[in-house]
């Protein structure tokens, strides 16, 4: 389920960098922000566990990342 939202998430973002690459960043820096405060919850367990609960938060944002940033660079590639 958290998957295909993340998914679902990276999808949009790579369509909207490609489309309208300025507007696009807003919208990143939100999905990021809201990963990221997911990330700070689970870091907060004890010990290793902490760690191990916040990777997958830290991987989706860096995922959000590069697929609206791959939006913008193929928006850069357009001969238009």
């Amino acid at each position: 389920m958290v998957v295909g939202i993340v998914i679902g998430v990276c999808v949009l973002l790579v369509i909207l960098a490609f489309v309208v690459p300025r507007l696009s960043q807003h919208p990143e820096r939100g999905a990021q922000k809201t990963a990221g405060v997911g990330g700070q919850v689970a870091g907060k367990a004890p010990g290793g566990l902490g760690r191990l609960l916040r990777k997958p938060f830290s991987k989706s944002q860096k995922a959000m990342g590069k697929s609206a940033n791959a939006g913008r660079r193929g928006r850069g590639k357009m001969p238009f």
